[in-house]
């Protein structure tokens, strides 16, 4: 399905932001994906067993929940996306069941991965087990700290996971671990990206299989509110896939407004944030020209977030180019203002989301909606994972 402005064209550009900026040796790698990437995917057969694993599997559609008591706290109407109910617990394994089945079409046998809050590295590892290939999953240090009952996971379903020990020990760190390897490895590895991040094809091959949450969000609020479209969609955003599913079927209807909640740590003006946004000029980061947080002269800053998965330098180019264009509300939200929504949800809804979801649910302090207004908000995970940082921060 091509949407105009939005949508990346043929090179892997949306607006100025994407396309394909990798070392010559990885030259082979992206080529072959990017060949073969959508004539593989509009394959009847290839569909018809990604949505039977997607329904069977991943347990899609996934509930579109009206908030009750969310609703009247902010006097608006409020729908909730229910992606912490997917199979692993969040959005994440959309994503990796539609590039393990990519995967298998190329012939490869051998995955790598890199994961920052864990729920990626789960998630790809969940699919090698399902289809019997050897996975890898690259993480740093920091994270395998900080996310230890991940780690775990992603060991019991048989993944090898190797810490990154350079730099900042997270997610950037670990994903060029996986470049590196991938670069040694052209021949039988296949490299599931967790985000709309990377060079061309990746940002539009993720967001094409992440998709499926607006598919059905458009149909599910048909059926509850007799409207295919709510007034805003809203969602937390890092590299930004579960975003970027959430907004692609509104991406060019401009009645819908698009709302990013981004990470601001300790505050956008800290030096302890992650909110791209605000901070970030354009660079390029792991293969994709896009809004990247760096000094004067050009070296990626250190992101930070409480959110382990929400800490990531830079944005994928889809959303720098919604950022950029004015096509969508970036609002950044600090650790406090997450925390505290957090636990709001879970003591209102009786949900824990995720901290990363958390930002996205702090946006009622920033931002008034009328009565009538429908706003639909991806809860992209569960909390399980952030237990102890909700302990922690708490002293539940």
């Amino acid at each position: 399905m091509k949407m105009s402005k939005y949508q990346a064209d043929e090179k892997g550009y949306y607006g100025e932001f994407g396309g394909a900026f990798i070392p010559e040796m990885l030259y082979p790698n992206t080529e072959e994906l990017r060949q073969n990437y959508l004539r593989i995917m509009e394959e009847p057969g290839f569909q018809e067993e990604f949505r039977q694993l997607l329904r069977d599997y991943v347990g899609r559609p996934t509930p579109l929940y009206y908030a009750k008591r969310l609703s009247e706290k902010f006097n608006t109407r409020i729908y909730l996306k229910r992606e912490d109910l997917c199979h692993t617990g969040a959005h994440k394994v959309n994503n990796t069941i539609g590039q393990i089945l990519m995967a298998k079409k190329l012939g490869k046998n051998r995955i790598i991965a890199e994961t920052g809050a864990g729920q990626h590295g789960v998630a790809t590892a969940t699919v090698c087990a399902l289809m019997g290939l050897e996975c890898i999953v690259y993480m740093g240090e920091v994270d395998i700290a900080r996310q230890a009952p991940n780690v775990a996971r992603m060991k019991m379903l048989g993944a090898e996971v190797r810490p990154a020990k350079s730099g900042s020990r997270t997610l950037k760190d670990a994903t060029n671990e996986a470049i590196r390897d991938w670069i040694n490895n052209p021949v039988d590895t296949h490299y599931i990206i967790g985000s709309v991040v990377g060079p061309h094809p990746y940002p539009d091959m993720v967001a094409r299989f992440q998709a499926v949450i607006s598919e059905e969000i458009k149909w599910q609020l048909k059926e509850k509110e007799g409207r295919e479209d709510p007034d805003y969609v809203v969602a937390c955003v890092g590299g930004g896939s579960n975003a970027a599913g959430t907004y692609y079927h509104y991406l060019d209807n401009e009645k819908v407004g698009i709302i990013a909640v981004e990470a601001a740590g300790k505050g956008v003006e800290s030096g302890e944030s992650a909110a791209t946004s605000a901070l970030g000029k354009v660079g390029i980061i792991h293969g994709s020209k896009t809004l990247l947080m760096q000094t004067g002269d050009g070296q990626i800053t250190e992101p930070y977030s409480i959110s382990a998965g929400l800490d990531y330098p830079g944005v994928g180019p889809m959303h720098a180019h919604l950022f950029k264009s004015g096509r969508a509300d970036f609002i950044p939200i600090t650790d406090d203002e997450a925390m505290a929504a957090g636990l709001m949800v879970s003591q209102l809804e009786g949900i824990i989301p995720a901290i990363e979801t958390s930002h996205a649910f702090a946006i009622f302090d920033h931002r008034q909606f009328r009565p009538e207004d429908i706003v639909v908000i991806n809860l992209s995970g569960r909390g399980d994972k952030d237990l102890q940082t909700y302990i922690d921060y708490f002293k539940l």
